[in-house]
């Protein structure tokens, strides 16, 4: 309950409730009476500041070093030099001195940046491969998922957006999230302690319509159909059957997903389930997740999501070249005993390493990964065979090292990462950058 106005206000006593002054009492009074003021001392200090102000023009120009007791106004202060980034030492002092980077960080997400945007940018992905941000235990933090949509460049999204798709119902893809929801990490006890099955099931499904409705509008500006889509979906696809046959040449959507064209993004295909349990884990409402999500699908890796999930068999093959210039005994000796990428980091590539606990490095390792781009999770990978070099090495059937991978270290990964990618061609890191889209 809000306080009264005047509850913390002092409490003055009635006249009637005023006892006599005892001789003590008045000698004190007198003597506080003999003393000036605390307006007058102000008024006092304003008149000599005024008459030093009036001998400025013929004496020169002579800084105080006296303290002054005002509170507001101090524009005959002191001017302190000033360094090269413009601000004072003392400033940068203080600054240095009580600032805290969590308060500096969470200033810059809610007020924006001081100065130019890329140069903020830049300071926040150095921030992030230094520092990190900061977490508990459990791997959560309460500015990790603002963090990632300013780095996915994610636009606000309405609440109302996200309930409309939800209040659609069942998209095309419905089964098929339905069969994999329930195997979404099932084994980490800190999602399953978090997230509900309910919640992929409705984001997975929000994004099945947003993705079925995305590839009705690009039908509807190339003709195919003639109705005109608004921002919530494609009117005449809003109440459409399970199965919907567009006109020869199109793509066939079933009920499980999958499409007949493979250049055509899909509405879902097996691997979204992992890959969006981060998002959940880390977002504080299923709408930041869900913009995150899609963002993440459809910018950074739309390849990952097609029929034939293309991207990813194109990931799995830059591992093995990778592997191959950063360690080509490793990658000679895997190869020799039969142990292609094919069948330890397909899982890997797909969901984004999300698929190896625990998942408080996986969030940490994401943080990297938005920092300077999601293709370097290939060589985060072969970073993961470097650190298992000596026991694969070792052994005559490595393969059987590979059939699950390491608890991670995204410390170590990072650090492997960074020094791994000065050995990669630069024609070669441009495949990697570009395989995903």
């Amino acid at each position: 309950m809000a306080s009264s106005p005047h509850k913390n206000a002092p409490h003055f006593p009635t006249t009637s409730s005023l006892q006599p002054a005892s001789p003590r009492t008045a000698g004190r009074l007198r003597k506080l009476h003999s003393q000036p003021s605390l307006i007058s001392q102000q008024r006092q200090q304003q008149l000599r500041n005024e008459s030093a102000t009036q001998n400025v023009s013929t004496m020169p120009t002579i800084h105080s070093p006296r303290k002054h007791t005002r509170t507001r106004s101090n524009s005959d202060a002191v001017v302190p030099s000033f360094s090269k980034d413009g601000r004072s030492p003392q400033r940068a002092l203080t600054s240095r001195r009580t600032e805290n980077p969590k308060d500096e960080l969470k200033s810059l997400i809610r007020r924006g940046p001081r100065g130019d945007l890329p140069d903020a940018l830049q300071s926040l992905r150095h921030w992030i491969l230094v520092d990190g941000l900061e977490a508990d235990t459990d791997g959560m933090s309460d500015l990790r998922i603002y963090v990632w949509l300013i780095l996915l460049n994610s636009p606000p999204l309405s609440t109302d957006t996200y309930l409309y798709l939800i209040r659609r119902g069942p998209s095309p893809a419905y089964a098929k999230i339905r069969n994999d929801t329930h195997r979404t990490l099932m084994t980490n006890v800190l999602f399953k302690r978090r997230v509900r099955e309910n919640s992929i099931i409705r984001l997975l499904n929000a994004i099945a319509w947003k993705l079925h409705d995305a590839r009705s509008d690009r039908m509807t500006d190339s003709g195919r159909i003639t109705n005109s889509a608004t921002e919530m979906g494609s009117p005449e696809l809003q109440h459409a059957e399970p199965v919907i046959k567009h006109a020869k040449g199109a793509s066939t959507v079933t009920n499980d997903g999958s499409e007949a064209g493979a250049s055509e993004p899909g509405i879902y295909v097996q691997g979204m389930n992992v890959l969006c349990a981060p998002f959940l884990y880390a977002a504080r409402t299923e709408p930041q997740a869900f913009i995150a999500f899609h963002y993440f699908i459809t910018r950074e890796c739309p390849g990952y999501i097609r029929g034939a999930m293309d991207g990813v068999h194109k990931g799995v093959a830059l591992v093995e070249r990778c592997l191959a210039i950063a360690d080509q005994k490793l990658s000679t000796y895997l190869l020799s005993k039969g142990v292609k990428a094919q069948i330890y980091a397909f899982a890997s590539v797909l969901t984004m390493s999300a698929c190896t606990p625990p998942l408080p490095e996986v969030l940490q390792l994401w943080d990297f990964l938005f920092a300077y781009g999601s293709h370097l999770n290939i060589l985060c990978i072969c970073a993961q065979l470097i650190m298992m070099r000596e026991d694969l090495l070792a052994d005559v059937s490595p393969g059987k090292h590979l059939r699950s991978f390491p608890p991670l270290e995204a410390r170590k990964i990072i650090d492997l990462t960074v020094s791994m990618v000065r050995k990669i061609p630069t024609d070669l890191f441009g495949e990697l950058v570009h395989h995903a889209e």
